[in-house]
């Protein structure tokens, strides 16, 4: 009762927050207006109420820090219940606001949002990592500090046939069977969705049929049986993390004999607490490290968690904490270089910002940042982690682009 009452407290206070700092005339010339969509209480709050956190924290720390050389940042911050419509609704708030950046969550939303924000010229660094939303030739304004759904998704598929497939009692007799899960409905969901059947094509894998998962199912009994009847070896889920631990979870129980490979909003610090035994070996990518680990700036992002919801456990913080401090501390090096050469608007942020990171390392265990005119990929190497006793291992960091130099240059961007 107590975690219920904490998040309702917290997505209240979000919105009271946003009201009164849109309300107030507090906001000066040396004050810079960032909006921010999440979701703590929608289909995807199971990861979603984390990531809020992590933003908050995020801006507290940069404008301790000194914000845009000096400029102090004003977080407008919204719980829009994962809803298409209420996105619109806030991102038009934004604009009102005099927002001159956001950072966005959901995919839907965010490619519904797309030709507004390439029209309005309004820098959106989303949690949503979509391979569509890479090309700067259609969606220019859109970026993410992290690599991109298809990407992590071919190469959890690749790690899998490198270093499982080989150790099969039927390797060399046969192709390995691989089937997909997840909520068709969603397009977060299903964003990867051809990239990773071109990449199973491409490793010589048998496609089953795909598994419908609701991203809020406590029971996928039904689909691990579909999985069972065809011989499944190989199982790629697409959801969220409670979802994804409910089917593996099915799955352990209904003696379904195929490994499991997670995209990254599915696979964080609660898969093994919620599915147990059942995620051991439980394969997955990871766009940054995960809460708490030694690595650059952590230490600060544990500092601003304890100081600023010393209510929530760090042991109950997640990786999502991570991938948010990796948008904003993106956007605010950004910022910062567009501001030094007089340039602090959209145009100026993308061209003068963004697109002039070359190996930009902002810590997290997040990959150099790079980004060019061409280009909004950040890496072509992923790591790929395993389960073991409840912790991450790395298993391969698959390089993509040097493996498949040519698909990478000239078939994969926004796909």
């Amino acid at each position: 009762m107590k975690k219920y009452n904490f998040w309702s407290k917290f997505s209240v206070f979000i919105l009271s927050a946003a009201l009164f700092f849109g309300l107030s005339s507090m906001a000066g010339a040396a004050t810079i207006r960032i909006g921010s969509l999440n979701d703590t209480t929608g289909a995807t709050s199971d990861v979603g109420k984390d990531y809020a956190l992590g933003i908050a924290d995020a801006i507290h720390y940069v404008n301790d820090n000194g914000g845009v050389n000096g400029k102090k940042i004003k977080l407008y911050q919204f719980d829009y219940g994962y809803r298409i419509p209420e996105a619109l609704t806030k991102y038009k708030l934004f604009k009102r606001l005099k927002c001159i950046a956001v950072l966005g969550w959901g995919t839907g939303d965010t490619e519904a949002l797309s030709p507004t924000i390439t029209k309005d010229k309004m820098p959106y660094v989303s949690a949503s990592y979509s391979a569509h939303l890479t090309n700067p030739e259609k969606t220019p304004y859109n970026l993410f500090a992290a690599v991109d759904y298809s990407t992590n998704a071919r190469a959890a598929i690749t790690a899998w046939f490198d270093k499982r497939w080989p150790k099969h009692k039927d390797y060399g007799k046969r192709k390995p069977k691989f089937v997909t899960s997840y909520h068709f409905a969603h397009p977060y969901c299903s964003a990867p969705i051809k990239a990773i059947k071109d990449q199973a094509t491409i490793l010589g894998f048998d496609i089953g049929p795909d598994q419908n998962v609701a991203l809020t199912t406590i029971d996928a009994k039904s689909q691990v049986l579909a999985m069972k009847g065809y011989g499944a070896d190989l199982v790629w889920h697409g959801n969220t993390t409670m979802s994804v631990s409910a089917t593996v979870r099915d799955a352990y129980a209904l003696g379904l004999e195929a490994d499991h490979i997670v995209n990254n909003w599915g696979f964080d610090e609660n898969l093994p607490r919620l599915a147990g035994k059942a995620s051991e070996g439980v394969m997955g990518a990871a766009v940054c490290e995960f809460f708490g680990n030694e690595v650059k700036m952590m230490d600060n992002v544990v500092k601003y968690a304890k100081k600023y919801n010393p209510d929530v456990p760090l042991e109950k913080r997640l990786i999502r904490s991570i991938q948010a401090w990796a948008n904003v501390l993106a956007l605010w090096e950004a910022m910062n270089r567009a501001d030094k050469v007089g340039a602090l608007n959209g145009e100026g942020i993308l061209k003068k910002g963004f697109e002039s990171f070359r190996n930009f390392d902002i810590g997290l265990g997040v990959p150099p940042l790079n980004y060019t005119g061409t280009d909004h990929r950040i890496s072509g190497k992923v790591p790929i982690y395993e389960i073991k006793g409840g912790k991450f291992q790395v298993v391969q960091v698959v390089d993509l682009k040097g493996r498949w130099p040519d698909k990478w240059a000239k078939e994969w961007l926004g796909w």
